[in-house]
């Protein structure tokens, strides 16, 4: 049998984040635990572009123009969508999380998922690193993981 797997290793990888611009007071968390653990990963900042979008419905034409670049080994995306009273998180998650999904299988690339739907705002501050977890520095572990896993297949 043969099992394979993804290493951490960093070094010459180039990464593209993605991040939303609404609920910056949660997405800024999330891009600094990214690049911090990008950084102790090994991936050198000169190989991360930073962009940003006006919201988590906009990261997934963004991430797939990045994916499809054959200087990007991988694109996290990070955004935080917090339930109001209307239907709309409905929406605007489900369109995120389906349109990464798709510019990930269209291209053949990690395109990771970093985008926080909570109920509410205390549930984003525990995954941001304000009040616990960074679910940025998951994102960043992931696309590394990813591209090395997908370079052994």
């Amino acid at each position: 049998m043969k099992t394979l797997e993804g290493n951490h290793g960093g070094r010459g990888k180039n990464i593209a984040i993605l991040v939303s611009r609404f609920n910056d007071f949660i997405t800024k968390d999330l891009l600094n635990g990214c690049l911090q653990e990008l950084d102790r990963l090994g991936v050198s900042k000169t190989n991360i572009t930073v962009a940003w979008v006006p919201g988590s419905f906009e990261l997934p034409v963004a991430a797939l123009k990045f994916a499809k670049k054959k200087s990007v080994d991988a694109v996290i995306c990070l955004g935080a969508i917090i339930r109001g009273d209307t239907y709309h998180f409905e929406m605007v998650a489900q369109g995120a999380t389906q349109g990464i999904m798709q510019a990930s299988i269209l291209t053949g690339k990690p395109v990771i998922f970093g985008v926080l739907t909570t109920d509410t705002l205390e549930q984003a501050y525990k995954r941001c690193g304000k009040k616990g977890e960074n679910k940025g520095i998951d994102a960043a572990v992931t696309a590394v993981e990813m591209i090395n896993l997908l370079k052994k297949i």
